[in-house]
């Protein structure tokens, strides 16, 4: 639950419960006009149930190829260090679109049971920082995912309402579950023939996007992967993660 209660901190009120921490409202000069920046603290839970074994649902959440097929939006991860990867994610709020850049970090890994992950992203109008804690259970032929995060998110958009936010990140993580579902249910590809047609040569790396635009941050949007749709991203950093980590060993 979202407190709503403010601090106005420029005219040094007291909010209505002095006893609240959880969200304050900061008023600065800016110009003629006035900015408001909010600290909004968010809570989200949530569960899916993927109709596929554990084993399979875990490895699935290891192979990158089923990730970049199912993640909504997820354009790139890149490792930064140990087991801490840089995200590259399309999303948006409303009618707000852009493209996200954060920092992921694995910790707390119980393969195949629970991993934890925790984000942290930053700009001009804010920050955000957030933990998601995810459960897997065996089910009759079923995986039950469980998860649930917490967020923090400082700067002008934490006032747009953990409602509409809440919304969005459920929506993502429901779609990333289903297509998740849909692939593992989905026939393997056949093997292309040797020597076809077209086939690039083995070992030829696969073509750059030169001259991209470079991502721009709207932080409605990083609120919503803050809050909820890293739920549904998360898959993209544990398997990333936890397969190089499987592989090391």
């Amino acid at each position: 639950m979202t407190c709503r209660t403010y601090l106005t901190i420029s005219g040094g009120q007291a909010c209505a419960s002095a006893q609240c921490s959880a969200c304050t409202r900061q008023v600065l000069p800016f110009g003629a006009a006035r900015l408001v920046l909010y600290s909004l603290v968010m809570q989200l839970t949530g569960s899916a149930t993927v109709a596929a074994p554990l084993a399979r649902v875990w490895d699935a959440l290891q192979d990158p190829a089923v990730l970049a097929r199912t993640i909504p939006g997820c354009r790139s991860l890149e490792e930064t260090g140990p087991d801490t990867y840089r995200m590259t994610v399309s999303a948006g709020v409303a009618s707000l679109q852009g493209t996200y850049i954060g920092q992921v970090e694995l910790a707390d890994p119980d393969p195949p049971r629970s991993f934890v992950l925790r984000a942290h992203g930053q700009g001009a109008p804010g920050t955000v920082d957030a933990t998601v804690r995810v459960r897997l259970t065996p089910g009759d032929g079923s995986t039950r995912i469980d998860y649930d995060a917490d967020a923090v998110v400082g700067g002008m958009v934490g006032g747009v309402g953990q409602r509409m936010l809440g919304s969005v990140a459920k929506r993502t993580a429901g779609q990333f579950f289903a297509a998740v579902e849909r692939d593992l249910a989905a026939p393997a590809p056949a093997p292309a023939p040797a020597g076809a047609a077209g086939a690039a040569p083995a070992g030829a790396a696969a073509p750059a996007h030169a001259g991209a635009a470079a991502p721009t941050v709207a932080w409605p949007m990083v609120i919503a992967f803050g809050s909820g749709g890293l739920v549904a991203l998360v898959g993209v950093a544990l398997g990333y993660l936890l397969g190089r980590r499987s592989r090391r060993d």
